[in-house]
């Protein structure tokens, strides 16, 4: 197959397939019979690619709203319901994770005007809740609880944004778990809504005008009727909503007809001088920055930086000083002064340079610069003056994740959150004045976080590469005893995996499993280059990568092929798909979640054009070749043993479209050469996973877990 790695275990593998017999499955007594699938129509259509002919016999299932994909549909959900109960594990593993997920969760709170807004979820409530409150101290109240507007949980508050002075609120409501967003505007003091009503928002931002007469918000046009969730989205345009008119009589700040792929979406600077218009091209970490200045009558739109040649994220502004964190000519990133009279390079200052770390967010708040760095994927928290002198170093509880630090540049307080992968998220308050950091909110959950450890090692990927890699698991699991492992990657996007709680990822420790979190090319950890490193023609890096993760647990006999499972979702979803299909032999049980598995239709669709920054394009000769090398659904053949698989996706995914797990399941059950099962789980009113109910949530996490347990025979002490 192509990319395939050389292993010791290859041979071993092939005899055993040549005989007929299941070489990864831990085999469980009583056996659940392999399943029988559902008939699966194939067609003749093919395509030709620069010459070369490709056949998509499941080209069908691309049509959302045919009869036929419906059918299929349901037919192929009670085929993995029946399966999944006779896991013998399912019901005490969904009891156990309800009760861990039944724990107080908190939102980083965030102050506008005399309010402070923040989320509070109680535990198994189906959507977190907007409370206000005036002070710390003061006895909150409910501002918007999502948990009404659907009996079933369905609809979530993707984003709320209050005004400057805090008396108003712009919320966005998401339905069945779409992209698409309805906004509304409500009075905080009140809790009423005003009756402004924003349709087809999606991939927004919110920027409130000074006086609080109305914000800038970034919109498409409506699409086709039945469309919603495949049609490709284009065009996006700035827009400026007054309060109190209708959305028709919105005014258009700013669109760009020549251009369908730019990003259009605007942020007030806090002194409410200038609108900042990122100019995004998909998901490419360049972009461009234009300019408006709202106290100049009929003032126009203006490019400010408009080279495309590094990444520009706007942090603050002095008057005509705006401040960006850039990777121009500096990888792991670093704080520029960009004086808007002056926007010439040569009068460009430099506030922090680069460093060692990777530089991954600055916010200017309380008089200071805070710049939240990533060393080997863990955080550090510095503080700066202005000027980018060197403050303090803020202490943080362990090895973990930081996030938060909003507010203006006058607060005298600012809230972050810090999790880790053995103990649930907290949030904590940082008083400037006094240098102090408290626990604000710190829950507790029915476990022992002292019974767990994380420790990171290092490992060498196929070309040498040194690869960090995080290991969870209870503080006396036998490392030399081959346990079970669920292997967990993502690799793209400059996104960078840090530590994070998950009751489900506990669950998973707590019956004698390891949870390893490798962090692969492709991501964000050690800046520009380190993710450059895993796009378009260096994609097999991530994969490589992944698949050394493997070898590692397997080398350091920590694990075993048939004991270690590998997940991962959206983009870790291909990275799943593509790592089973090269190294078929490596992986007991495989989890590919709302994954990316067709690479050569996969910009056809919603927003799929904004990959080809990290993926390519079919559409290029030379990208089309590395592209369909390790297409997952392409790539699988007949004759070969694949892993036990369970294939998740929701029927309202609108960001990756559930044809690819659809087309992809289809074949794989139709290739499989061997009684190792092949499911789809299709989730009903769920999207890519953003604001998915906890009932969903719990339902969908047992259920991967009692499969993966079942296979690799976790659980059993």
């Amino acid at each position: 197959m192509p990319g395939r790695r050389s292993s010791p275990l290859l041979p071993l593998a092939a005899t055993l397939l040549a005989a007929g017999c299941v070489p990864l499955a831990h085999r469980v007594t009583p056996p659940i019979p392999a399943p029988s699938y559902p008939v699966s129509t194939l067609t003749n259509t093919v395509d030709t690619y620069h010459g070369q002919t490709v056949a998509d016999p499941y080209r069908w299932l691309e049509d959302e709203n045919g009869e036929a994909t419906r059918a299929w549909v349901e037919a192929e959900n009670a085929v993995t319901l029946r399966y999944l109960e006779q896991l013998p594990q399912r019901e005490t593993l969904k009891r156990r994770l309800t009760e861990l997920f039944e724990f107080d969760r908190y939102g980083v709170p965030y102050k506008e005007g005399a309010n402070y807004f923040f989320t509070r979820n109680l535990g198994l409530q189906n959507q977190s809740v907007l409370y206000v409150a005036p002070a710390l101290q003061a006895e909150p109240r409910v501002l918007l609880d999502p948990n009404t507007l659907a009996k079933d949980g369905t609809v979530a508050l993707k984003g709320y944004f209050p005004s400057d002075d805090g008396s108003r609120l712009a919320y966005a409501l998401s339905v069945a778990g779409s992209d698409w967003e309805e906004w509304h505007v409500r009075n905080v003091e009140t809790g009423q809504d005003t009756g402004d009503v924003l349709k087809w928002v999606k991939f927004s931002g919110c920027g409130w005008t000074a006086d609080g007469s109305g914000f800038f918000y970034s919109r498409y046009d409506a699409p086709p009727e039945g469309k919603s969730l495949s049609k490709v989205n284009e065009f996006q345009k700035l827009y400026f909503h007054r309060l109190g008119t209708p959305q028709a009589d919105d005014t258009l700040v700013h669109e760009r007809k020549d251009h369908p792929n730019w990003g259009l979406t605007g942020v007030t600077t806090e002194d409410g001088q200038y609108l900042i218009i990122p100019v995004t091209q998909g998901t490419d970490t360049r972009n461009r920055v234009h300019l408006k200045d709202l106290k100049a009558p009929d003032a126009k739109v203006v490019p400010l930086l408009d080279d495309f040649d590094a990444s520009y994220n706007f942090v603050g502004n002095q008057g005509p000083v705006l401040y960006f964190l850039t990777d121009l000519n500096a990888p792991r990133g670093r704080l520029i002064a960009v004086n808007v009279h002056h926007p010439e390079r040569s009068a460009w200052k430099e506030i922090l340079p680069q460093g060692a770390a990777t530089l991954e967010t600055v916010r200017m708040v309380g008089g200071r610069f805070v710049a939240l760095y990533l060393a080997d994927a863990k955080s550090v928290v510095k503080l700066h003056r202005l000027d980018g002198s060197f403050e303090k170093e803020l202490p943080l509880p362990g090895i973990g994740t930081a996030a938060g630090f909003s507010g203006r540049q006058t607060a005298q307080e600012t809230f972050f959150s810090f999790s880790s992968f053995t103990a649930p998220t907290q949030v904590l308050r940082y008083d400037f004045a006094r240098g102090e950091t408290t626990v604000w909110k710190s829950p507790t959950v029915k476990f022992n976080p002292s019974d767990y450890t994380t420790r990171q090692v290092f490992y060498t990927s196929k070309d040498g590469t040194r690869v960090p890699m995080f290991l969870s698991h209870r503080k006396d699991l036998d490392l030399r005893r081959k346990n079970p492992v669920l292997l967990y990657g993502y690799g793209g996007f400059n996104i960078s995996l840090t530590p994070s709680f998950s009751p489900a990822n506990l669950l998973w420790m707590e019956n004698g499993g390891i949870y390893a979190v490798p962090n692969l090319r492709g991501g964000g950890e050690y800046g520009e280059d380190w993710h450059q490193a895993g796009t378009k023609l260096r994609k097999q890096n991530v994969f490589d990568d992944f698949i050394g993760a493997a070898e590692h647990l397997v080398a350091e006999k920590i694990t075993e092929p048939r004991r270690l499972a590998i997940s991962g979702g959206s983009n870790g979803g291909l990275l799943v798909g593509a790592c089973m299909t090269q190294r078929p032999d490596l992986f007991g049980a495989c989890l590919p979640a709302v994954g990316v598995l067709d690479m050569l239709r996969f910009h056809r669709f919603t927003i799929g054009w904004a990959w080809v920054s990290d993926y390519g394009s079919s559409d290029n000769a030379d990208e089309f070749k590395a592209l369909y090398a390790y297409s997952p659904y392409h790539n699988l053949r007949p004759g070969v043993c694949y892993p036990p698989t369970l294939v998740t996706t929701g029927d309202h995914d609108d960001r990756v479209v559930p044809a690819h797990s659809f087309k992809f399941a289809a074949r794989l059950q139709a290739v499989q050469s061997c009684a190792n099962p092949v499911l789809i789980r299709i989730e009903t009113k769920a999207g890519h996973g953003a604001g998915k109910p906890t009932t969903k949530i719990i339902e969908e996490s047992a259920d991967r877990l009692a499969f993966i347990s079942y296979w690799l025979g976790a659980g059993k002490r």
